[in-house]
């Protein structure tokens, strides 16, 4: 068996166990209070989920698993191990109008305490993405960010003073990378412009209501230590305002699926967040741009410019309701050299996705409708067996459990 799926089949092996651990825990019956007349002790405050990974909603992560390591101290132990169907028109050569996927058969271990710190996150994930070709949960692996797509050491020298060092998510943009963390189950025309993971070393810097962060890393998981980003944000009552911008120094002609010609460009964002009461309300606007990389075919300068807006509400009981609506477009023409970074130099897109929710202590269920309509795509380069259909209508359902 190769070396990779062998690891890859002990951690879900893993899963499987402390999934079954989890939800013990949860169902285990209460003790006969009848049998003692000893007063209660006061209810203890009640513990809560940690921040890492970032969850922005709907859905809740669960209470960490406390671990005794020895020399290591606490740990804190989480994961998810979800699953979805994916139901599609006009889809792509190689694709099928129905697929289905392990979505997450994830764990993170963390150590949460002391000046050094670490966090771990193992398993298989799935990361579907609007108006872009399902590839299954293996490729996915294989060809993006292996079996530990996040792990780092964080050094803690102050309060409000932190360095990450290894494979960290991006500061960029409004999506984070794993289905769980999101308001819908699949990502955006804008986050696919965006890097995912970037491997390198961050410093994190808190001074009252604003927050800063600097990094330099491989950019889009290049390999390659030529990128420089960074992030500064005003947290006012329920109010937030983040400025984000990367920049990779010089060029590379080296793109595969996790480092494409983006590598090589400048992205930036603004992103406003309203969260109060049952509404998370999160506009952004984002422009980023390729320059000239002429061993890769690209003799001139494109850039693409977009927004979106992202809502939730939630009601009592579970059930919530999020939506994004956003739109992209590209400059260029298909004949003068211009990089393709939508469907085809000189496209446009839209998109539409509403995202229905119910959340039951750590079980979940959850579904995608969505409609992407390209606009001025190329021929072959859109949707359809020939690549000249201009609409796609996806419907995705996941569930799983988050522990």
């Amino acid at each position: 068996m190769n070396t990779r799926y062998f690891r890859i089949f002990a951690v879900m092996t893993l899963f499987i166990s402390i999934a079954g651990t989890a939800f013990a825990q949860d169902t285990k019956p209460a003790a006969d209070q009848t049998a003692t007349t000893t007063p209660a002790p006061a209810p203890a405050e009640a513990p809560s989920p940690l921040p890492t990974p970032s969850i922005t909603g709907p859905l809740a992560g669960a209470v960490p698993i406390p671990l005794e390591a020895g020399p290591l101290g606490k740990l804190s132990l989480n994961g998810a191990v979800t699953g979805m169907g994916l139901f599609q028109s006009n889809s792509v050569p190689g694709n099928e109008a129905a697929n289905g996927a392990l979505t997450n058969g994830q764990i993170w271990i963390q150590k949460t305490t002391g000046w050094w710190q670490f966090y771990v996150q193992a398993g298989a994930y799935q990361i579907p993405a609007l108006g872009s070709a399902f590839i299954s949960t293996q490729q996915t692996i294989t060809d993006l960010y292996g079996p530990v797509p996040v792990g780092f050491l964080k050094l803690v020298p102050g309060k409000n003073t932190n360095i990450l060092i290894g494979e960290l998510p991006t500061l960029v943009g409004a999506e984070s990378t794993f289905t769980f963390q999101n308001m819908n189950i699949e990502r955006g025309l804008l986050w696919a412009q965006e890097p995912a993971i970037s491997r390198g070393i961050q410093l994190n810097q808190t001074l009252g209501k604003f927050s800063a962060s600097f990094a330099w890393t491989d950019g889009y998981y290049s390999n390659r230590y030529s990128a420089l980003s960074g992030l500064l944000s005003y947290t006012t009552g329920p109010h937030s305002i983040a400025f984000v911008g990367a920049g990779y120094l010089g060029s590379t002609d080296w793109t595969n699926l996790a480092t494409p010609l983006q590598n090589n460009g400048q992205i930036f964002n603004i992103i406003y967040t309203y969260t109060k009461g049952p509404w998370i309300i999160q506009p952004y606007v984002q422009w980023n741009n390729v320059p000239a990389i002429p061993q890769l075919g690209v003799w001139r300068s494109t850039s693409a410019v977009g927004g979106a807006v992202l809502a939730t509400y939630k009601w009592s009981k579970g059930f919530s309701m999020a939506g994004r609506f956003e739109y992209i477009s590209s400059s260029g023409d298909p004949f003068r050299g211009y990089a393709n970074l939508l469907y085809g130099p000189g496209s446009a897109a839209w998109s539409i996705t509403a995202t229905p929710t119910y959340q039951y202590q750590k079980f979940f269920v959850r579904g995608d409708i969505s409609v992407v309509q390209a606009v001025n795509s190329v021929r072959g380069s859109a949707f359809g067996s020939n690549g000249t259909d201009s609409t796609q209508t996806r419907g995705v359902i996941e569930l799983g459990f988050l522990f």
